[in-house]
């Protein structure tokens, strides 16, 4: 009797245990969502920062088009978190914590997304048409 006991009191210790480790991935998973997301207004700031430094260019069009390269890879990089984040959050269950909310996660992902798209499309509408 002692041992069905100690085995139901071990599955029942593995099992939270695995439960916590799913709670801990869960964490992990938005820190890295956030790194990511520094990571893309890193990249934008990076393209209005060579922008703003480099925009008497010559020729014009290039100070422009590096700019618009980090402004677009930021956007990039804000849509793949977003995809990576709601992939694995669509795998994992809370246990002991509250689940994000995909909806926020997916929220700020697109919104990044789309303002760094009008960022680049802007840029390119400053200061008149690019000339050659």
């Amino acid at each position: 009797m002692s041992d069905d006991n100690d085995q139901k009191s071990s599955n029942d210790l593995a099992e939270a245990r695995t439960e916590l480790a799913e709670d801990r991935n869960i964490m992990a998973m938005e820190r890295t969502f956030a790194g990511w997301m520094r990571t893309s207004f890193a990249a934008i700031g990076i393209g209005l920062a060579f922008r703003a430094v480099f925009g008497e260019f010559d020729p014009p069009w290039l100070a422009r088009a590096i700019a618009t390269g980090f402004v677009l890879l930021g956007a990039l990089v804000a849509f793949t978190a977003e995809r990576r984040a709601h992939r694995t959050f669509q795998r994992l269950t809370c246990h002991e914590l509250q689940a994000p909310k995909n909806s926020g996660l997916r929220w700020i992902g697109w919104s990044v997304c789309a303002a760094a798209l009008i960022l680049a499309v802007a840029l390119w509408q400053m200061n008149g048409a690019v000339t050659t």
